[in-house]
């Protein structure tokens, strides 16, 4: 229980903390000395720059990465990306939506929240080892994203603006300073791992403050742009994101990582972070296309904002389900 409540305390006071100082500043209650989404961009740039790297070299270097099976983990966190995205298409087909919020649906039921609240409920849960499993699993997220998830949505988009070519975001990826970061940190404490080093003992005491520190920030980026707009226009889009986050991906993705052997491994340790990362909720990425393509951005700040609200009782059914595994 005490993990539980400290889990949703971290994620609504991160929430709250952004979105209160979004209104008082909104309000001319207080001022800032640089403007909210430069704010953002930094909070931004602080958790994924400065503290992430830390945190994933601290972790990767005491996992166990012994076994060969562990190369599919990356694979499956795609399958689950993938699997959401398909089965949003079909309930969009299902609820006759309009291409606008069928594009919208798409980015929901695919773009799921890994970084942030992912991260800190394996971290929470399953510690160090799980935490440095997350971003061996989000390993082609942001790759998906940009390369498919971004084309699918400018295909139902109303918009008759010229889209930037699939090329030319794979290229740009290549020079993302956020995923050239994750993925030297995955190598540095790769290497570490293996050379036999022992990793400092306070290490340990860095990543319990760094976790929870990075989430905390990430959300309040997060909560400086909340807008809550008709939410209640919206509840059979956002029942039927919620089934596919919370229900059917998971159950997909989880038998995909049971037959890959991962309940084998480690006290079934992978097994339990597929468990968790395929059940989180919608990204805030997912609020990008919308916003860019002219798709229906209310459906997606709905699903988004449900989703999200919906950890109340998906957190607790995790610590359950993880425990029984």
């Amino acid at each position: 229980m005490t993990k539980i409540l400290y889990s949703l305390g971290v994620i609504g006071f991160g929430l709250s903390l952004g979105y209160v100082v979004q209104i008082l500043v909104q309000k001319g209650r207080i001022s800032l000395p640089i403007e909210i989404d430069d704010l953002r961009k930094l909070l931004q740039k602080i958790a994924l720059l400065g503290l992430n790297p830390v945190m994933i070299i601290g972790a990767v270097w005491i996992v166990e990465l012994k076994s060969a099976r562990l190369v599919a983990l990356p694979f499956t966190g795609l399958f689950a990306l993938m699997a959401g995205g398909l089965l949003a298409l079909a309930a969009s087909r299902t609820l006759h939506l309009e291409p606008r919020k069928t594009g919208a649906m798409f980015g929901c039921g695919s773009f799921t929240n890994i970084g942030a609240i992912g991260a800190l409920t394996c971290f929470i849960y399953l510690g160090e080892p799980g935490f440095a499993l997350v971003s061996i699993y989000k390993l082609f997220e942001e790759t998906f994203y940009y390369s498919v998830g971004f084309p699918i949505a400018k295909y139902y988009s109303a918009s008759d603006r010229p889209g930037e070519p699939a090329g030319s975001r794979l290229k740009a990826l290549l020079k993302d300073p956020f995923i050239i970061v994750a993925i030297s940190s995955i190598l540095i404490g790769g290497i570490l791992n293996f050379s036999g080093v022992d990793r400092p003992i306070i290490y340990g005491t860095i990543n319990a403050i760094f976790v929870p520190m990075a989430t905390v920030m990430l959300l309040t980026s997060i909560g400086l742009a909340l807008r809550f707009r008709k939410v209640r226009d919206y509840l059979r889009e956002a029942a039927s994101v919620s089934l596919i986050k919370f229900l059917i991906v998971p159950i997909l993705t989880t038998t995909v990582a049971f037959l890959l052997g991962f309940g084998d491994i480690g006290n079934g340790l992978p097994l339990k972070v597929v468990i968790i990362l395929s059940s989180m909720p919608v990204a805030f990425n997912a609020l990008i296309p919308p916003s860019i393509y002219d798709l229906d951005l209310d459906l997606a700040n709905s699903c988004w904002f449900v989703t999200t609200a919906l950890l109340i009782v998906v957190l607790p059914v995790l610590m359950f389900v993880i425990n029984a595994v």
